[in-house]
């Protein structure tokens, strides 16, 4: 029989390729020429002599080889060939690791990415690997129930994001239609949470909606003593009540002078990856006020690629933050204005004081026509009513401006 010692001094002969060392219980240990050494335990089943490979030593020590010996005596002892139980285990541990939830999550990824937007796929797979793979990531599919799904769920609630939650529960959802498609499992438990969570409480975005405080807002964007490139960003913002990314990205190349027209190229729209590729500029029609603004604009910063450049460099455009902080230097609170709110402003004033319909400013606001068919078939423009709109709303704001009521 063998000994720790008498392990760690076997060596090959040196005229052989390899040499064993037999323990008992047919174990032994083979020394090879290289120096490797691994331990065997030798069989017979259905007549055949077979061997188990156990380890590599020192990995494996004696004790620790003897051990996995007892046991493969013990299946065999059984009916139980040791080493098709070892292959069957390993085919088993690979069919598992293919079955996991972040292994068809992530596969399920690879397959939408392409119909995606590149920010809602960043977020699906960002959220993801935040709140769900670390707990439930290496199970295999079958094994996530709704209980496991909810407590991760919980986790996500404790800190304070419902809104996150609820999407988590989705994509998951998601993730188990997918595996069910492809045969990794039988039942979505997402389903089954789905009232289980708590209530979304839905804010919106602070904004002036009443005309008294349009004026009042108006007037302390023309005594904005900022600077003057973000003077013109908030007086646009409120001519023209785009959202505020197209706002502060705005490029030269969109503006038609000659035409009195804003063409937002549709890459650059809060659409669908196939909207962005395919779709139609969103058009915005320039009222005079709206066109004075842009050329006192184009005397500042023309030479460049962007309306609203960085004040930092030009050849980015203006933070995402500009608006907001220039808001707040003006007294306006986050929770009374904010650089979304403008959209708010003219959706709620031009909709209660002005005789517009409501298609009309929708149309203007870039949102998408509801109802199941949406805009497959409907594609009013209502450019004529429009550009009387954005007139009717410029001239309105000059008046709200210069009025003492």
């Amino acid at each position: 029989m063998l000994t720790e010692i008498s392990c760690k001094n076997s060596e090959c002969a040196p005229d052989k390729a390899r040499s064993r060392f037999a323990d008992s219980g047919g174990l032994y240990l083979e020394a090879a020429a290289s120096g490797s050494k691994r331990w065997f335990w030798k069989y017979r089943f259905d007549g055949k002599e077979k061997r188990l490979a156990i380890g590599s030593y020192p990995g494996v020590k004696l004790k620790e080889a003897r051990l996995a010996r007892d046991e493969a005596k013990r299946l065999h002892h059984q009916g139980i060939d040791p080493s098709q139980r070892r292959q069957l285990e390993k085919a088993t541990a690979r069919v598992s690791a293919a079955t996991t939830y972040e292994k068809v999550a992530r596969e399920f990824h690879a397959v939408k990415v392409k119909d995606w937007s590149e920010a809602h796929s960043e977020k699906w797979l960002r959220l993801q690997e935040v709140n769900l793979f670390p707990w439930i990531g290496a199970l295999p599919l079958v094994d996530v129930s709704a209980p496991l799904l909810l407590e991760c769920l919980r986790r996500v609630e404790r800190r304070g994001l419902n809104e996150t939650a609820h999407s988590l529960r989705q994509y998951a959802g998601q993730v188990f239609r997918y595996g069910i498609a492809t045969s990794r499992t039988t039942q979505d438990p997402a389903h089954a949470l789905r009232d289980a969570l708590q209530a979304v409480i839905v804010k919106h975005m602070a904004a002036v909606l009443e005309p008294g405080r349009a004026a009042e807002l108006l007037r302390a964007i023309d005594d904005y003593q900022g600077h003057p490139t973000t003077r013109e960003a908030l007086a646009l913002s409120a001519l023209l009540f785009q959202r505020p990314g197209n706002i502060r990205q705005m490029e030269w190349a969109w503006i038609d002078f000659d035409s009195s027209m804003l063409k937002i190229p549709a890459a650059s729209m809060k659409r669908t990856k196939q909207g962005k590729v395919s779709g139609m500029p969103h058009l915005v029609p320039l009222a005079p006020q709206a066109v004075a603004c842009l050329k006192r604009m184009h005397t500042l910063s023309g030479h460049g690629r962007y309306v609203f450049p960085s004040l930092l460099t030009g050849e980015r455009p203006m933070s995402d933050n500009t608006v907001n902080t220039a808001l707040r230097r003006m007294g306006y609170s986050k929770d009374e204005m904010t650089a979304h709110g403008f959209r708010a402003m003219a959706r709620t004033i031009i909709g209660e004081h002005l005789d517009v319909d409501d298609e009309i400013i929708e149309a203007q606001l870039a949102h998408g026509k509801s109802g199941p068919l949406g805009m497959a078939y409907d594609r009013t423009t209502y450019m004529i009513q429009r550009r009387e709109m954005m007139v009717q709303w410029a001239d309105y704001l000059d008046s709200l401006r210069n009025s003492s009521n």
